[in-house]
């Protein structure tokens, strides 16, 4: 391999698609318990962490610090191999700076190796998509330098749209203010929200009712898409797999050819938006 690539447990990639990726944990606290959550998907109890979610209980993160990258990057380095990593949003996180301050640091203990961060200015696939095309270019033989320069020009087509079930856990993160989301809930307003070209999360527009929000996302796909040979689309979901699978036959009705997985939303950035989170993310003209 021309280079090793590496994401964090928020990129939210099932086992299957995991072929020269190595995954970073996150962890998160929830009910005052410290989880060591290791990226694998497959064994997250999603039902349990948003059903604790839904009766009240909180879950906090915090960003990934240089030591985890410092850790993790050295032996890589030391076996004479350069490193990209996909990080999640620095419009979300300072975990891009995190990275950023431990390349530096092992760029000058290591000056022959090259490391490069990736902001994907997404959480969730809205990152594990673009580490997926780092594997091909990887996989490909691409020089790391080269590949560095792909991506970060993929990072604008990377993208991400979602709704939320309950806007109260956009207001404990700020995301919406309390009035907004008093409001928002009575009148069963559900916002379409995306990552933006600065990585925040913003909303682009409102639905009332969780079947238009669905539309809403599956529209969004229409006008976005890319005809291109990588037809990889993702959807996760906070624990409302029946929504996911309504937004997936939406999608297959527009793009027979879409290659579309289907899994629970990762716990990271989940506790953000809550149960009842339901993403779409996929390789369009424009974010």
């Amino acid at each position: 391999m021309s280079f090793r690539v590496f994401v964090d447990g928020s990129a939210n990639l099932p086992k299957k698609m995991l072929d020269n990726i190595t995954v970073l944990p996150c962890d998160y606290v929830l009910d005052d318990k410290v989880v060591d959550y290791t990226g694998d998907i497959e064994s997250f109890d999603g039902h349990d962490f948003y059903e604790q979610l839904r009766n009240g209980k909180m879950a906090k993160t915090s960003l990934l610090n240089s030591q985890l990258f410092i850790t993790h990057f050295t032996p890589v380095l030391e076996n004479g191999e350069d490193i990209i990593y996909i990080s999640m949003s620095s419009g979300i996180s300072g975990t891009y700076n995190a990275a950023k301050v431990a390349a530096e640091e092992l760029m000058e203990e290591f000056p022959g190796r090259f490391i490069h961060i990736v902001d994907s200015m997404g959480c969730g696939f809205g990152n594990g998509i673009l580490g997926l095309k780092a594997a091909k270019l990887c996989a490909d033989g691409i020089d790391v330098r080269e590949a560095a320069k792909i991506l970060d020009s993929d990072v604008p087509h990377a993208c991400q749209y979602f709704t939320v079930d309950d806007l109260n856990f956009l207001k404990k993160t700020g995301r919406v203010s309390g009035v907004t989301a008093s409001i928002g809930t009575m009148l069963n307003i559900k916002p379409i929200l995306f990552g933006d070209s600065t990585g925040h999360i913003i909303s682009c527009s409102k639905t009332r009712g969780r079947k238009s929000a669905i539309e809403a996302i599956a529209k969004k796909y229409a006008e976005k898409r890319m005809d291109t040979p990588d037809q990889t689309v993702c959807i996760s979901h906070g624990d409302c797999l029946e929504d996911a699978k309504t937004l997936e036959e939406k999608v297959k009705a527009i793009n027979p050819k879409a290659n579309i997985t289907i899994c629970m939303h990762e716990p990271f950035s989940g506790s953000h938006v809550g149960p009842g989170m339901l993403g779409l993310f996929f390789w369009g003209n424009e974010r």
